[in-house]
C-alpha cells in the first residue's frame, strides 16, 4: 500500500536540510561569498556523484524497477551540465584534471552499495540532490554569478533545467509520484533515513571545501561571515 512519502521525506529531512545550510561553506555561498577554486571542486565532486546516481538509476529505470523506475526522470540528470561546466573551469582535459574528494568518493561508493543492496532507498539520493538542485537552483545560480562575476550561462549550467518549463508543475508531479510508490511504512521509514545519510554525505564534502575557503579568505573573515547561521529552507 502507498504511503504519502512526499510530505514524509520534507519533514523527516528538515532538520538534516537546516545543518547543511549551515554549514561554513553554503553560509559564505548564500552570503555570496564564492571562491572559485572551491567551486570548482564542488562541481567536480558533484560530476562523480551525479555520474554514480544516474548510471544506477538509469538502469533501474531500464529495467522498470517498481520503485526507483518512476522517479527516473531524465528531465532532472545533471551529468551533462556538469560537463559543460567542467570544461569551462577547467578546459577540455578537465577529465585528466579532477578526481574526487574523500568525501566524494565515499557518497559515490554509497550510491553504488545501496544500488545493488537496497536499491529503492536511492529514492532518498534521488529527493535530496535532484529536488534540492531545482528547488533553490535559480536562487545559487544568481549568487554565484554575482559573486563570481560570471556571465549567464558560462560555468552555470548545472543550475538550468532546460527541460523543466514549469518548475512549480513539476515539483507537484514529483510528489505524487513519491506518493504513489508502491512501498509500506518500514519501507518509507528506511528511504527517509536514507535521505538523512545523503544530507550527511553533503555536508561532509561542504566541510572539506570549507578549509578551502578558510585558507583562500582568513579565519577571521570567516568567522564574521559564519557568525549568524541561516534558517529556512529552499523547498
Amino acid at each position: 500500500m502507498a504511503v504519502a512519502l512526499a510530505k514524509q521525506l520534507r519533514e523527516g529531512t528538515q532538520k538534516s536540510h537546516t545543518m547543511a545550510e549551515n554549514t561554513g561553506f553554503v553560509s559564505c555561498f548564500l552570503k555570496g561569498v564564492v571562491q572559485k577554486s572551491s567551486y570548482r571542486t564542488l562541481i567536480a565532486d558533484l560530476y562523480f556523484v551525479y555520474s554514480a546516481m544516474e548510471e544506477e538509476i538509469g538502469q533501474l529505470t531500464l529495467d522498470k524497477h517498481p520503485v526507483v523506475g518512476p522517479i527516473g526522470y531524465s528531465e532532472l540528470n545533471r551529468r551533462i551540465t556538469l560537463e559543460e561546466d567542467l570544461a569551462f573551469y577547467y578546459g577540455p582535459e578537465w577529465m585528466t584534471l579532477i578526481k574526487p574528494s574523500p568525501a566524494a568518493k565515499a557518497y559515490v561508493d554509497r550510491i553504488h552499495f545501496v544500488a545493488k543492496q537496497s536499491p529503492e532507498l536511492l529514492v532518498g539520493h534521488h529527493y535530496t540532490r535532484y529536488i534540492g538542485d531545482l528547488s533553490g537552483g535559480q536562487i545559487l545560480k544568481k549568487i554565484a554569478q554575482k559573486a563570481m562575476n560570471l556571465s549567464e550561462h558560462d560555468g552555470l549550467r548545472f543550475y538550468e533545467f532546460d527541460l523543466i518549463s514549469d518548475e512549480k508543475a513539476f515539483k507537484k508531479k514529483y510528489s505524487q509520484t513519491l506518493d504513489s510508490l508502491p512501498i509500506n511504512q518500514s519501507t518509507a521509514d528506511l528511504i527517509i533515513e536514507e535521505a538523512n545519510k545523503a544530507f550527511g554525505f553533503n555536508m561532509d564534502m561542504f566541510n572539506e571545501l570549507e578549509g578551502n575557503l578558510i585558507a583562500a579568505i582568513g579565519k577571521v573573515l570567516f568567522g564574521f561571515l559564519t557568525s549568524k547561521k541561516l534558517k529556512g529552507s529552499t523547498e
